[in-house]
């Protein structure tokens, strides 16, 4: 036998190989698995023929309850976002495992842009318990915190141990953040489950400034009373 033909054989059965070993690891996951990974890794024409073949839009991964579309959010799928995004049967306030909702972990993770795209496709500023303000207060970033209270987020919103988003952001010393909430309203008298306030909270992490800056107004508003 030649040497090219024993070289072609050997080609073809690499060839065959290879491609028995894709077929495999692609059918060692279930379709659910596909479609995540799908979302992962910004697969917009798999995510496309996966929902015109009537499947689920708002299909959520086993372990943290998390949709497609906060899939997309959390891995920055953007192809994959905007066409889930504008599907009409997605579910815009799905909450994961842990009461997530897109537009709170868009919040969470920064992402102003997708916070806007999702306010403007219709999602809900405002929940139950935690909520998308919290979050933003939490990180400290000033302008979703913004953004969101233009689109009535509701400032004195309460976590299950009715914790208030100035309440976190003095306790992380997030000073810029602590003086719109104030410019804007926040009711720093309020105290969580424990009995503390936003200067409680400022106190116990040693955030001095915004500590004094909420000790002189709860002292003002205490005059006026009188």
């Amino acid at each position: 036998m030649c040497y090219f033909s024993q070289l072609s054989r050997f080609t073809v059965w690499i060839s065959l190989l290879f491609f028995t070993s894709a077929a495999w690891t692609q059918s060692s996951f279930s379709v659910a698995e596909q479609i995540i990974r799908a979302a992962q890794f910004d697969d917009f024409n798999t995510i496309k023929k996966y929902a015109e073949q009537q499947g689920d839009v708002n299909l959520a991964e086993t372990d943290r309850g998390e949709t497609l579309l906060m899939i997309s959010i959390r891995e920055n799928s953007q192809r994959v976002f905007e066409y889930l995004l504008q599907h009409p049967k997605i579910q815009l306030d799905q909450r994961a495992k842990n009461g997530d909702t897109a537009i709170m972990l868009a919040s969470y993770l920064e992402q102003k842009n997708t916070v806007q795209r999702l306010i403007d496709a219709g999602a809900q500023v405002n929940q139950e318990g935690w909520t998308a303000l919290h979050y933003a207060a939490v990180v400290g970033h000033l302008e979703i915190v913004q953004l969101l209270i233009a689109h009535y987020a509701y400032i004195d919103a309460e976590t299950p141990n009715k914790t208030t988003p100035i309440m976190l952001a003095a306790r992380r010393g997030e000073m810029k953040v602590v003086n719109f909430l104030i410019e804007e309203g926040a009711d720093i008298s309020l105290k969580n489950m424990l009995g503390w306030t936003a200067y409680d909270f400022a106190v116990e992490s040693e955030r001095r400034d915004i500590a004094a800056i909420l000790q002189k107004l709860m002292q003002a508003r205490i005059k006026e009373r009188n």
